[in-house]
């Protein structure tokens, strides 16, 4: 498996599915499922019966993860981006396509 071109601490953009348009920040990136979590986005809820941990018993809303594809990298104007890697002073960095800068992480 290659190089990550998403990383925990992201600023990422959603592409598609119920949350299309959507930003946030990556949270987890769950690799060897190829998926992410993205805080704010895709939020799942769970009915929770009373129990021994939860005396109160309720609702559990969570952020459920996101296939990788359907993210992509926000550039600096919030626009998304593919990522490709380069040498630069002897150090392979991650740079957005769109506007050829740097990101960093």
């Amino acid at each position: 498996m290659g190089a990550a071109k998403i990383k925990k601490g992201d600023s990422v953009v959603v592409r598609s599915g119920k949350d299309k348009g959507r930003t946030g920040t990556v949270l987890q990136v769950l690799p060897k499922e190829d998926k992410v979590v993205v805080g704010g986005v895709n939020i799942a809820t769970r009915h929770r019966k009373p129990s021994q941990q939860n005396p109160q018993g309720g609702l559990d809303r969570f952020e459920a993860p996101l296939h990788v594809s359907k993210v992509a990298v926000a550039d600096k104007d919030g626009k998304p981006t593919r990522v490709r890697f380069e040498i630069k002073d002897g150090k392979k960095v991650r740079v957005a396509v769109k506007s050829g800068e740097t990101i960093d992480g």
